[in-house]
């Protein structure tokens, strides 16, 4: 199996520290707003991962955070806790809106058919975690004392930036929009503990040797994944916005503390955008929630089958119409699959040397190529020459990753009047008249529904 991995900047061949186990850390929500549909894109990718490792023999130890404290409204460290900003525009407390919308998420995320992680963990349930972390950066003299809070010394490590690359480590400045303050050593430098603002009581606060403060957004993610996984592990996922800031300072922060490899593979998912070159942001008020989708008749796995149809490398541009003919196809999807299904009464035959099998799990193998995937289903799902139980079973097989639900259908109840003329046609038929039923099935037709004889009868279904 190969992946594609940001640090080497190629695709590598994929060998876990564990012999067929597998430890994965995906950046999870900020809970102080709906997640967009772009969240949901990076989260639908992950879960094609995940799925794509265990359906090859994988057993996978899935690891996701939400950060609930600590996120800023600006990647230079200043600003607004970005939870209790909103819970002082709603009018609640920062613990009532990160819970809010942690449920909100999950509802979303599971809709979408995404398995859960294995653990989910909260970053203000962790906070003795990331002081003993920050303690380990202080011993190793990677530290500094402002009077805003405890800060990183990038200069302190000599790989800082081996993820974005060398020859951009100059754009590494703290969220590269605002100039430095004054107290930086360094324009790439970020904080580990903030300090409670004087005169100002927080609702999310905790004391610390430093004094009475909170968590950087980064240095959560360093002291989670290194809990659940150890201090050196074989995934780490997110979108791609996170390689030059949120993920170099991961590594400084981890490395610097252990002095080992924090991460053998970093895997990273692109943007949806609206328009091409524009990404799909809160804090820039053009985004979509999946209930904004949802709202207006698409299922959220018409949603899913639309993100499969781009590899997760690259950019896909969402519209409407685009998930319209997502929904369709998703649709017709299933169409077959029932077809299929009423033939052989939901029978199924297993064969584990079909070449379409073999076709899917070398897609996988690609760099997770589920666009590639998808299209084999088709061709199982057409191919004339394999009998229609094994077909049933290629199916159920290929939707242990791609999770669109392909069994999950209801027959859809005939409008009455298309009823009627069915009843007719086939009345048409019985008397022999051959013309009437054929200028009704065309009359049915042209009101959206396929009339299709079989030797169990006729058949109608949405065109």
């Amino acid at each position: 199996m190969f992946i594609y991995n940001t640090l080497s900047k190629k695709n590598e061949e994929f060998k876990p520290i564990k012999n067929s186990e597998v430890g994965i850390y995906t950046c999870g929500p900020t809970v102080y707003h709906y997640a967009h549909i772009g969240n949901m894109r990076t989260y639908i990718a992950e879960d094609f991962l995940r799925r794509s490792l265990e359906f090859l023999g994988y057993k996978v130890n899935h690891v996701m955070n939400i950060t609930d404290v600590g996120h800023l409204t600006s990647d230079a460290d200043e600003g607004e806790d970005k939870i209790e900003l909103s819970a002082k525009k709603q009018g609640k407390s920062a613990y009532e809106i990160a819970d809010f919308y942690t449920s909100a998420f999950f509802k979303h995320f599971d809709s979408l058919n995404c398995l859960r992680p294995s653990v989910s963990c909260k970053a203000t349930e962790h906070i003795k975690e990331m002081i003993e972390l920050i303690l380990k950066l202080e011993k190793n003299g990677y530290t500094y004392k402002t009077s805003d809070g405890i800060y990183y010394d990038t200069s302190k490590f000599k790989d800082y930036g081996s993820l974005v690359g060398k020859a951009h480590i100059e754009g590494l400045k703290a969220g590269a929009r605002v100039e430095m303050s004054a107290e930086k050593k360094n324009p790439s430098d970020f904080s580990l503990w903030k300090f409670s603002p004087k005169n100002e009581k927080r609702q999310m606060e905790w004391d610390s040797p430093w004094g009475k403060g909170f968590p950087g957004w980064h240095i959560e993610c360093s002291a989670m994944s290194m809990k659940y996984l150890g201090e050196t592990f074989d995934i780490h996922c997110g979108g791609v916005d996170h390689i030059p800031i949120h993920h170099s300072n991961e590594i400084a922060q981890a490395e610097g503390a252990t002095g080992k490899k924090f991460v053998n593979y970093w895997v990273h998912m692109e943007f949806l955008v609206l328009k091409a070159g524009d990404k799909m942001s809160k804090s820039a008020g053009n985004f979509l929630t999946l209930d904004s989708v949802t709202e207006k008749g698409y299922s959220p796995l018409a949603y899913r089958y639309f993100c499969s149809q781009a590899h997760y490398r690259k950019q896909l541009e969402f519209s409407f119409e685009a998930l319209d003919s997502a929904s369709k196809g998703l649709k017709n999807l299933k169409s077959a699959v029932s077809d299929i299904q009423e033939k052989t009464g939901g029978a199924k035959k297993e064969n584990n040397s079909s070449k379409h099998l073999d076709n899917f799990k070398k897609a996988l193998q690609d760099d997770i190529n589920i666009p590639k995937a998808v299209a084999v289903l088709w061709e199982a799902l057409k191919d004339s020459s394999v009998e229609p139980a094994e077909r049933l079973w290629l199916a159920g097989e290929f939707d242990k990753v791609l999770a669109f639900g392909l069994f999950d259908f209801k027959k859809e109840e005939l409008p009455p009047e298309i009823k009627n003329l069915c009843e007719e046609r086939t009345l048409a038929k019985k008397n022999k008249d051959f013309k009437k039923a054929d200028e009704l099935r065309e009359k049915i037709k042209s009101l959206g529904w396929l009339v299709e004889d079989t030797p169990a009868g006729p058949k109608v279904k949405k065109i």
